[in-house]
């Protein structure tokens, strides 16, 4: 179907892939416990569009220049470790108050936003990750518009599976706003999370 081959391998592989937690969707709970859905919807868009640039690089063949310049994927590695460690050090660092009545600090969807695309922007692995992930669904005779449909599926689904993810976290939000020690806990695990996807990736730099 559209010229994909093995077309329902090939929607099961991406719906597999969205149900392994990573630093994207850590950012998308974060921001809906802390300030809503809207919150939420907002990094949902931060982290499908650093995915599409991803995916747009791959086409365009940014991955043959990585590949052909070690040094270049290098430091983008070491910059995308750095980043995660800091947003998960921030997160350790963060105050929940322990008064029942008191809100999290109102912030605009953009900050999330922003937060949400640069995590996902700053994992360069993902790029070799379409660049390898693509080929294997490809006819050896299909057209450069194949890609562009096969881009289209990867950001179609990441939008319904990540939506659902915002609704999921804002009823567990829901349910944990007058409990600040249970945010407090849910707020450190994501850091130590993080800090772990970094010091993960890191380690894989050397």
């Amino acid at each position: 179907m559209f010229d994909i081959q093995n077309y329902c391998s090939f929607i099961s592989a991406i719906l597999i892939f969205q149900l392994v937690p990573g630093p994207g969707s850590i950012a998308i709970l974060n921001a809906t416990a802390r300030n809503g859905t809207r919150a939420g919807a907002a990094a949902v868009l931060g982290t499908v569009l650093g995915d599409f640039v991803f995916m747009a690089a791959a086409v365009a063949g940014l991955a043959a220049v990585l590949q052909s310049n070690p040094l270049i994927f290098k430091a983008l590695q070491w910059f995308g470790a750095a980043y995660l460690v800091w947003i998960g050090l921030q997160l350790l660092r963060s105050r929940i108050s322990a008064e029942q009545n008191v809100a999290e600090p109102i912030r605009t969807p953009m900050v999330y936003f922003r937060q949400a695309f640069a995590v996902s922007i700053t994992n360069p692995k993902v790029i070799l990750f379409f660049v390898s992930f693509f080929p294997l669904f490809l006819n050896s005779d299909a057209s450069a518009t194949t890609l562009g449909v096969m881009m289209l599926h990867v950001t179609v689904l990441s939008v319904i599976c990540q939506g659902a993810l915002v609704l999921v976290g804002n009823r567990a939000a829901f349910f944990l706003r007058d409990l600040p020690s249970a945010r407090r806990i849910a707020t450190c695990l994501g850091g130590v999370a993080l800090i772990g996807f970094g010091i993960k990736l890191a380690a894989g730099n050397r």
